[in-house]
Parts: C-alpha cells; sequence; structure tokens
C-alpha cells in the first residue's frame, strides 16, 4: 500500500505567526481554563527550609539568556532535524515504509520531529501557567520564591521550542489531547498541591526522559544544546516538586492521600497514550487503529516509554504516594523497577552534560573565530 503524504502546511503567515505552520488549526486558539484556588499571603520573611532555599539561590544563579547561550546560526536540515536512526519510527520495516521514497520518508522524519517539539512547547507553555499558579496558591514563602525562578526558566524553554519550530523545522502539531487534558485536570483543581503534583512530577518527569531519550541519540548539535541546556533547568523543577510534596504529604490523611495516588495514576495512563504520535501517521493516510496498532508494536517505542517513566515512578515513591494501587498501576505499565532508579545520580548527570556541551560549544566558537581572524590576515597579506 502507497503512503499519501500529507498535504502541505498553507501558505505561511507573517513571521511573527504561528497560524501558517500548524498541520492542521488548534480547535480554539486561546483555550481557557476555569480554575478555582485561593491566593496566599505569607507574612513570615525570615524563615525557609535551608535546602530550599539553597534550590532557589542555584534558580538564580543559573538564569540564562536563549539568544545569547545558544548558537542559534548551526544549520537544520528540517527533513532530518534530529539524525536519529529510521529505527525509531514506528512504521520502519513495514509495508508502509518500503513503499516510501526518500522524499517522503525525509517528510515523515519531519513531522515526527515537529510533533515532539511541539508537545515540548505546549507542555513548557502548561509548565510556565502552572508555576505562576503555584507562586499564588503555595503557602510557605520558600517555596514562592523558586517557584518565581521556574516560572521564568519555563518562559525561556517556550521561547526556544517555539523558536526552534519556527526557524528549523517549519512546521508545527497541535497540542495533544491527552497532554491537554492532563494540564486542566491539573490546573482546575483548587488545592495548592495539585499543579506541583501533576506539573513538577508527572509532566516535568516526564518531560526530562523524553529530553534525554533525544539529547543522548540526537547527532545534531543545535537540538542537543536545547534540550541539555533546558534539561538542566528541569532539573531543579523535579527536585523542588520532591521536596515540597514530601513534607507536606507526611501530613495527609490516608483518603487524601488515596486521592492523590489516584490521580499519579490517571495521569501516567494519559501520559502513556500520549506517547504514540498516531497523529503523524494520520498525516499520512494512515487510519487511526491501524496507526496506534504500528505505534504499540514498534520496540523503539516500548524501550522508549520505558525509559520516560525512569524520572517519574522513583519521585512518586520518594514523596510517599507509594499505595498497593500504585504499584499495581506501575507493574502493568511495566516500569515498576524504575522505582530503583538513583533521581539524585540523573540530575548530576543532567548538569555535567550541559556544562560539558557549553565547553564544546565555547572550543567551537573560539576555532571558528581563529579561522575567520586567519582568513583576514591572508587576505590582507595577499
Amino acid at each position: 500500500m502507497t503512503l499519501v503524504p500529507p498535504s502541505p502546511p498553507r501558505p505561511p503567515a507573517p513571521p511573527e505567526s504561528t497560524e501558517g505552520l500548524y498541520t492542521q488549526p488548534p480547535t480554539e486558539w486561546s483555550w481557557q481554563v476555569p480554575a478555582q484556588g485561593t491566593a496566599r499571603f505569607s507574612w513570615e520573611y525570615g524563615d525557609g527550609r535551608e535546602r530550599l532555599l539553597a534550590l532557589y539561590q542555584k534558580g538564580k544563579d543559573k538564569q540564562w539568556d536563549a539568544v545569547r547561550r545558544i548558537d542559534w546560526e548551526l544549520d537544520v536540515d528540517p527533513y532530518d532535524a534530529l539524525g536519529t536512526p529510521p529505527e525509531s519510527l514506528p512504521i520502519h520495516g513495514t509495508r508502509y515504509w518500503d513503499a516510501m521514497s526518500e522524499r517522503d520518508r525525509g517528510l515523515l522524519r519531519q513531522h515526527y520531529a515537529s510533533w515532539q517539539f511541539s508537545q515540548f512547547l505546549h507542555g513548557e507553555q502548561g509548565a510556565m501557567v502552572c508555576a505562576a499558579r503555584i507562586v499564588e496558591s503555595v503557602p510557605d514563602l520558600d517555596a514562592k520564591f523558586y517557584s518565581a525562578t521556574q516560572t521564568m526558566d519555563e518562559a525561556r524553554h517556550a521561547e526556544i521550542y517555539g523558536r526552534f519550530l519556527h526557524e528549523k523545522i517549519g512546521l508545527l502539531y497541535p497540542v495533544n489531547g491527552s497532554l491537554q487534558q492532563l494540564l486542566g485536570d491539573t490546573l482546575r483543581d483548587s488545592r495548592w498541591d495539585m499543579p506541583v503534583l501533576g506539573m513538577q512530577v508527572l509532566i516535568e518527569g516526564l518531560a526530562l526522559a523524553a529530553f534525554g531519550m533525544i539529547r543522548d541519540t540526537t547527532t545534531k548539535p543545535l537540538p542537543r544544546q536545547i534540550l541539555a541546556y533546558v534539561m538542566q533547568d528541569e532539573a531543579r523543577h523535579v527536585a523542588f516538586g520532591r521536596m515540597a510534596l514530601r513534607d507536606h504529604y507526611r501530613q495527609l490523611t490516608d483518603a487524601e492521600r488515596r486521592e492523590r495516588e489516584e490521580f499519579v495514576i490517571e495521569g501516567c495512563y494519559l501520559m502513556r497514550d500520549r506517547l504514540q504520535g498516531v497523529e503523524v501517521l494520520e498525516n499520512f493516510g494512515i487510519p487511526s487503529a491501524e496507526a496506534a496498532e504500528l505505534s504499540e508494536r514498534s520496540e523503539f517505542l516500548q524501550l522508549f516509554r520505558k525509559l520516560l517513566f525512569s524520572r517519574i515512578v522513583p519521585c512518586v515513591k520518594d514523596i510517599g504516594l507509594w499505595g498497593e494501587k500504585v504499584q499495581r498501576a506501575y507493574t502493568d505499565l511495566g516500569v515498576l523497577d524504575a522505582a530503583g532508579t538513583d533521581l539524585e545520580a540523573l540530575m548530576r548527570d543532567d548538569e555535567n552534560i550541559a556544562d560539558r556541551i557549553e565547553q564544546e560549544q565555547a572550543a567551537e566558537f573560539a576555532a571558528r573565530k581563529a579561522e575567520v581572524v586567519a582568513a583576514i590576515d591572508s587576505a590582507a597579506e595577499a
């Protein structure tokens, strides 16, 4: 059977607009989530948890400018933006893949990169809104301080992914339904800890693992820089969630704890379902049910899915949401073994990889500058 490549996006709107880059228009351009809750002020300015205040200081020290730190001059081939192996595509080795021309395979890679980074972009905007909500609602001033730095981090991440999609990929996908549902559930709850649990533990934990998988497999320098630097921030965000919730959840009743465990279970199943990328295959003419089946059979996706929960499962256990139903759900998902993952070691690796990439980038800049100077000197001598 021959695949039907998707129609090209509509002629681009002016550069400052995203409208002409979507594979299909979002169902609504402005999504409004009715939110309930209480804005809390604290008049205690001299108190705070030492570890959380230290994390706040680190958040201030580690602020950076995406315009200057990232080398946006690096070229990106939109039809091979990540350089990941063809085996990572769920239709690789199927009759659909065999029937595709090289041009259409490149188009498929473009759509998958667009779909992945579009979900990153939408998730980061959600994280920015959730972080601002946490500043408003969390009762302790030290947590407000830290969440204020995270709000800035998330704004920077949305800026970066938006620029990468606009300038380098040239294509965007609407927000995935499962991600949108989880964001809505997180924001609608009036309790201050729910945005922390939904965003810092579930969505950020998923993002860290997804970013890391691509960071460690891409052969392209620009996406590698972007993901490494974003992950350096995200590791702090997950650490904040662990600190804030571990303290709070010690005080919960059994009924309150069970309610939050139900939220975690539902959120994890939603995120598992989010990872298929069925929207991409549908755009290439593959029926929805068959696209889902092909994705489910993909060995690469199965491995990817296990790795994606490597950051979430140990964090859920650490904050005390480890009842029988949670463990049964993780057994069903095939990720219970991830409970033993060393989160501290993973976060140290994230920090070290970002620092190493920055050093490599500085060396590359120096080498380029030396080439330019040598060329100028040579021309002058001639």
